[in-house]
């Protein structure tokens, strides 16, 4: 099957693709759409990110829809806002043709009262999120008993982000008679009993090691130190003369600050993370999508749904926590037969994971080198002559050629070529003028002969007030997707202390105790203590050793005994609360 025509489509349907200039269907369509449109099966479709899945169920169910049936026959849930928007527009694009086709998406961060007046008008297809569906059914707005037709999209992120509850609730309200759909880029064990309890013997297709997307993209690796990621990024970013990138990031908070910190350095650059409202999200896409910014700072959930053209890297400035991830992230650039770059800014310990992702997507990882001064410098040096000998002449020049020159009568040639490369020169950053010694020496920190000192240095003092610092203690800790290399640059960016003024870090699942420099501590306790850190209140105290916190822990006391300054402390809201 070579066309869109071959595959069973109707041709109201092959006139709105055709409009979207789709010419040959992807691997993954040419297997779904046939088996879909028969309406007559479950169907699982394992496809990653790029491989044209939106189309692949979008196609046959925009065919299958009765448009002389008003009430809503077909849903598809997805798990963020962008996706359901994504995919609600490529709908009504796909259908462009369609005579009364009605589409609706519905998601959250958006004004209900609106979604509410469009669902009361009618539509045959609802695109949503599963928290806004829900509240739209609790207040009897959508009713979703005649559905025919169930699309789960992204099952495992939507897992992931913990919407289980929201689907199996939502799934409890739709008929027994329907068709369910399930599309999902990993088959973990928690999508395998939702495909077995939901639905009735699923083909299941899968084109994950099809996707011709992942042969575009080169995967690289830098090993630096965590307080240099920032310089190596501002490297490999000013290398490239027309770079159009993501940076992922772990955090909200790690994505607003890595992204002020570009603008402030001149880059066009901003974020997107979850605590930005909808307006703010489109605002951010839009000016992106139109090449207004060409770096965006991204976390991973937020960046569900992305989908731009011509993304010429991706920089992963750390490893996700779960390696799913990181195909997400790759998978945004190397598309329509272009090449891009995934690039992990990684340390030492990340070497053992890196080999990891290699084993798993079959595909080399090369260790790249950062770009020094020099050669940054030479190449903007290069671009910039091959434009000045690259300008059209204006015919205008040959009447100011007198006054030209007049001014430039005393310069040689030679001087004269000098002067502009000194202009050129002028205009580049004064560090990278300077020799590279910071690059080199941000290696040799990460090496394994520090690495077992510093190891050295903290077995020597396990969990004890430090003689050249104070204790202190944070409610942060892994469950925040935090590590300690994070807190510890979280701290530096905030308090503007050297990292190395922060050590003996002993991360928990929901907190952490760590040491600091004496006289720095107090810095630490006024900026963060009563902050907030994805919409949670931040506490912050002095560790006091006696009574050991380990005995407190293991006797599973709570209030006073497991944070014993609490009694202390006048902040509202602190004494003896625990999360």
């Amino acid at each position: 099957m070579n066309s869109f025509l071959e595959l069973g489509l109707s041709q109201s349907i092959i006139d709105g693709i055709k409009e979207m200039g789709y010419a040959e269907p992807t691997p993954i369509q040419k297997q779904a759409i046939p088996q879909l449109l028969t309406g007559t099966r479950d169907m699982v479709g394992l496809a990653q990110t790029g491989t044209g899945k939106t189309a692949a169920f979008g196609l046959p169910l925009l065919d299958l829809v009765e448009v002389a049936e008003k009430h809503t026959q077909a849903l598809v849930l997805s798990p963020t806002r962008e996706l359901c928007l994504q995919i609600s527009k490529e709908f009504e694009s796909f259908s462009k043709y369609v005579k009364g086709m009605r589409i609706q998406a519905v998601y959250g961060g958006a004004d209900i009262s609106r979604q509410i007046r469009e669902v009361k008008k009618g539509c045959h297809i609802i695109v949503a999120t599963p928290g806004r569906l829900r509240d739209l059914m609790r207040r009897k707005v959508v009713n979703i008993s005649r559905i025919k037709y169930i699309v789960l999209d992204e099952a495992d992120e939507m897992l992931n982000m913990g919407f289980k509850e929201e689907i199996d609730d939502i799934l409890k309200f739709t008929p027994e008679e329907k068709n369910t759909w399930l599309f999902s880029a990993t088959m973990p064990r928690e999508v395998r009993r939702l495909a077995q309890n939901y639905m009735n013997e699923p083909i299941e297709l899968s084109v994950s090691k099809e996707n011709t997307s992942n042969k575009n993209i080169k995967h690289q690796y830098i090993i630096v130190n965590n307080a240099q990621k920032y310089t190596a990024l501002k490297r490999f970013l000013d290398n490239e003369t027309d770079i159009y990138g993501l940076v992922f990031t772990r955090t909200r908070m790690g994505a607003k600050n890595l992204a002020d910190q570009l603008t402030k350095d001149g880059y066009n650059a901003d974020a997107l993370h979850g605590d930005m409202n909808q307006s703010q999200r489109d605002r951010v896409m839009s000016r992106f999508r139109a090449k207004q910014l060409t770096i965006l700072v991204a976390t991973d959930v937020a960046a569900r749904g992305i989908d731009v053209q011509n993304i010429t890297h991706v920089f992963n400035h750390n490893i996700p926590d779960d390696l799913n991830f990181y195909t997400h992230r790759s998978g945004r650039t190397g598309r329509a037969g272009k090449e891009g770059i995934s690039l992990i800014l990684a340390s030492q310990r990340d070497r053992r994971t890196i080999k990891r992702l290699e084993h798993r997507l079959q595909v080399p990882f090369t260790e790249a080198k950062i770009p020094s001064g020099k050669e940054i410098c030479e190449k903007r040096l290069k671009v910039d002559f091959k434009r000045i000998r690259e300008t059209p002449l204006n015919p205008a020049v040959d009447s100011f050629m007198p006054i030209i020159e007049e001014a430039l009568s005393d310069l040689s040639k030679e001087e004269l070529m000098l002067r502009l490369a000194s202009m050129a020169i002028n205009r580049l950053p004064a560090d990278y003028l300077r020799a590279d010694k910071d690059m080199t020496l941000a290696k040799s920190r990460g090496s394994n002969s520090n690495r077992n000192e510093e190891r050295q240095e903290r077995r020597s003092s396990p969990g004890k007030k430090s003689k050249q610092g104070v204790r202190l203690f944070i409610n942060i800790g892994r469950t925040d997707k935090m590590n300690e290399e994070d807190l510890i640059n979280l701290f530096s960016e905030f308090c503007e202390i050297p990292t190395s003024s922060i050590f003996d870090v002993q991360m928990d699942s929901k907190h952490t105790f760590f040491s600091v420099e004496k006289g720095k501590e107090s810095k630490i306790i006024s900026i963060f203590d009563d902050g907030t850190f994805e919409g949670r209140t931040i506490r912050v105290n002095r560790d006091d050793p006696k009574p050991s916190r380990s005995k407190n822990i293991k006797k599973g006391r709570r209030g006073r005994d497991r944070f014993p300054n609490a009694k202390k402390s006048k902040k509202k809201g602190f004494r003896g609360r625990r999360k």
